[in-house]
């Protein structure tokens, strides 16, 4: 059960427990549709990201939707897939200077910024998720 009640306001209950405040949630969602369409990036490749992201950010409602199918991946995103580990695992001014070098081979500088703000989007997501105690859907 959720720490606090839904409101009336969102079509999840993601959105629902934002939805106390409307301004936020719709501004907060506008962003979260932005960045999950295709743009620089695939949807296809960000969907992956997002599902490394919920295995190690304790969102169980993130979690429910699925784990990362390699099946799935191509060599871009093997290497999105690989830099959300990488991300998981070390302080975030940390990440060393290699695995940027990595991204550098595979992405334009435009695909790495866009892949960066995925991914602290989507871990600001999921972490609202795990603090709200948001349940999957059953």
């Amino acid at each position: 059960m959720a720490r606090i009640k839904q409101s009336n306001f969102g079509d999840t209950p993601f959105q629902r427990l934002l939805g106390h405040n409307k301004s936020v949630m719709m501004s907060w969602s506008e962003l979260g549709d932005v960045l999950e369409k295709d743009g620089l990036l695939s949807s296809k490749l960000k969907e992956q990201v997002r599902r490394t992201l919920a295995q190690s950010n304790g969102c169980e409602y993130c979690k429910a939707k699925g784990k990362p199918d390699p099946q799935l991946f191509d060599e871009k995103t093997s290497v999105a897939v690989g830099f959300a580990e990488a991300f998981l695992k070390y302080e975030k001014a940390n990440i060393p200077d290699s695995i940027f070098q990595i991204l550098n081979e595979h992405f334009a500088e435009n695909e790495i910024s866009e892949l960066c703000a995925f991914i602290c989007f989507t871990t600001a997501q999921q972490y609202f998720g795990a603090l709200m105690k948001i349940e999957p859907n059953v």
